[in-house]
């Protein structure tokens, strides 16, 4: 076993009465039931994600003051300036935002920072580079600032009123905003409070809903008149991009988004998906590796402003010229990051023992900055611990960090702010600035943060699996059932399962150019199915005897043949 195996607790009953009830197969009704979706109106929503579905936008903290204060700016003719983030979600949201302030009337401006010269969030630098290009009544900070006690108070005294619109943990004492739209507000409720599981897209699209009730309640001709439809694909980007899960709201707006995204859509996403060859239809996996990494791109290494132009471009020869650099960049970015990740993980591997070591800083003078997240992910990949991966230059070493679950990154680095310039985030994910002197302090405190938070045990990767079945159940017409959970992603992940005690019925077989994979045949006595295991012949060890499976289950099309393939995640010799 290479994982920590979880397996969900099997919800018989309510599963045969959602077979019954909706008409499905008894292999999606037992993974719907096992996922909590056990009553005949939460799972028929999930099945059915429609827009009619969403929430109350004015549920979510402040949203409905600053909608308001929005519209009297409109009426004053209050020039507004939307400082944005240079990440997918960031401007994404900044993509919508300014697309329904410019469709409605408002004097409205957007400004990206600059990762390299500005850093992360709403920094003073930053805000001041903003306003000195769009001087500004009202600053809409999206994406970042609820952290931002200092600069919000600068922009007070300079008369530059701020709303924040943000998804990630506030500082205490929150920053002191005209208005903070942000569901951490209200962190911690059973039920989940409305919209804790939005990105900033997500977020973006509720502001731009909650201005229209409030327009229409005011009698604006344009607030009746615009569509919100259209801006959905960009929701959908956003959410993926940002591996917010994809239950509720979020699976509403990425199922109604991808649906744009597949049907022709804006000329920039649909040359940008020419260019790069993404596969079709698109589904969250061809944004999560195929078209976001190409908009990170631009951000991550330069100036994001060229992916926020690709969103709105409408001559298809501009988009064609941005597309192409986008892509440039991300080969560029690739290069990069594998040379940094092969540097950082050798330097690990040196003296990395995984009884002391609970989690891992690492950082250099050289390593690029716009890179360092995605090391970060591939570090905790390799390791599976708490990750802090830092580069830059100069006097401050700035990064990010990657966590697993049980380990709230974001409050452990709030115990190491003695020893940091900035940092802010969330649970799983979070920005870091520390001067070069303290990175050891960093690891050691971090260290003992995580040894005392993380039992041994969590420092397996999980393995969550949906049920156990049987080979009988795992035909062609259920396995093509599953597909009606589609989008999946973060909170709604492809379905995996228990197979127990199976029995080689053909030895494996290498298969690959380079002989790396294995393929072989399995039986319960009765049933047969075929088995898939990449990078199976590079693990030492084959499954014998009688063994349990985990696996995802597959339609597989070949030379006209269809049938079931398992693709294998872990296995263990079966338990007595």
């Amino acid at each position: 076993m290479r994982h920590r195996w979880i397996i969900a607790p099997d919800q018989t009953e309510g599963a045969k009465r959602l077979a019954r009830r909706l008409g499905v197969n008894p292999l999606l009704a037992r993974c719907l039931a096992n996922r909590g979706l056990c009553d005949l109106e939460s799972a028929s929503e999930f099945l059915h994600p429609r827009l009619r579905s969403l929430r109350d936008p004015f549920e979510l903290p402040d949203l409905q003051k600053a909608a308001r204060r929005l519209w009297t700016a409109r009426a004053r003719g209050e020039p507004i300036v939307i400082f944005g983030d240079y990440d997918v979600d960031g401007i994404t949201a900044t993509a919508i935002l300014y697309t329904a302030l410019s469709a409605l009337g408002w004097r409205v401006e957007w400004y990206l920072p600059r990762r390299l010269e500005e850093g992360y969030g709403l920094t003073r630098e930053a805000v001041a580079n903003c306003l000195d290009r769009s001087p500004a009544r009202i600053l809409l900070a999206v994406d970042c600032g609820s952290t931002a006690v200092e600069t919000i108070r600068w922009l007070q005294e300079r008369e530059v009123e701020t709303i924040v619109l943000d998804h990630h943990q506030i500082s205490n004492p929150p920053p002191p905003a005209h208005a903070v739209v942000n569901p951490q507000r209200r962190a911690g409720e059973n039920p989940p409070a409305p919209g804790i599981e939005l990105c900033s897209a997500g977020l973006a699209f509720k502001l731009v809903h909650g201005l229209l009730k409030e327009g229409r309640a005011a009698g604006v001709r344009q607030a009746w008149e615009y569509d919100l439809k259209p801006l959905l694909d960009l929701v959908a980007l956003g959410s993926v991009a940002d591996m917010v899960p994809l239950v509720r709201e979020n699976r509403i707006f990425v199922a109604n988004g991808l649906r744009l995204l597949n049907n022709g859509g804006r000329p920039g996403l649909r040359i940008l998906g020419e260019v790069a060859q993404v596969s079709k239809p698109i589904r969250s996996y061809e944004i999560a590796f195929q078209v976001a990494p190409r908009l990170n791109a631009a951000g991550r290494l330069e100036d994001a402003s060229e992916a926020f132009q690709l969103l709105l471009v409408e001559d298809s020869d501009r988009a064609r010229a941005l597309a192409e650099n986008l892509d440039q960049k991300n080969r560029e970015r690739q290069a990069l990051e594998r040379d940094i990740a092969e540097e950082a993980a050798g330097s690990i591997r040196k003296r990395f023992d995984p009884k002391r070591d609970y989690a891992i800083v690492e950082g250099s003078p050289g390593w690029h900055i716009g890179v360092v997240g995605i090391v970060a992910s591939r570090i905790l990949q390799e390791f599976y611990r708490p990750t802090v991966i830092l580069g830059g230059e100069g006097a401050e070493l700035r990064g990010s960090g990657r966590s697993v679950e049980g380990f709230d990154l974001a409050a452990a680095l709030r115990r190491c702010d003695d020893l940091l310039i900035r940092h802010g985030g969330h649970a799983m994910a979070a920005g870091v600035t520390v001067r070069p002197e303290n990175l050891t302090a960093l690891r050691e405190r971090l260290n003992r943060i995580a040894r005392q938070t993380l039992r041994p045990e969590l420092l397996l990767p999980p393995l969550r699996l949906d049920l156990a079945v049987g080979l009988s159940e795992l035909t062609v017409e259920s396995v093509r059932e599953l597909e009606r959970l589609h989008p999946i992603g973060q909170g709604n992940p492809p379905v995996q399962l228990l197979v127990p005690r199976l029995r080689l019925a053909r030895p494996p077989t290498r298969i690959g150019r380079d002989q790396q994979h294995l393929k072989f045949f399995v039986t319960d006595g009765r049933e047969v199915r075929e088995v898939i295991w990449w990078g199976g012949a590079l693990q030492g060890r084959e499954p014998s005897g009688l063994f349990d499976i985990a696996c995802a289950p597959q339609v597989n099309e070949f030379n006209g043949r269809v049938s079931v393939q398992l693709r294998l995640l872990d296995w263990r010799p079966a338990r007595r």
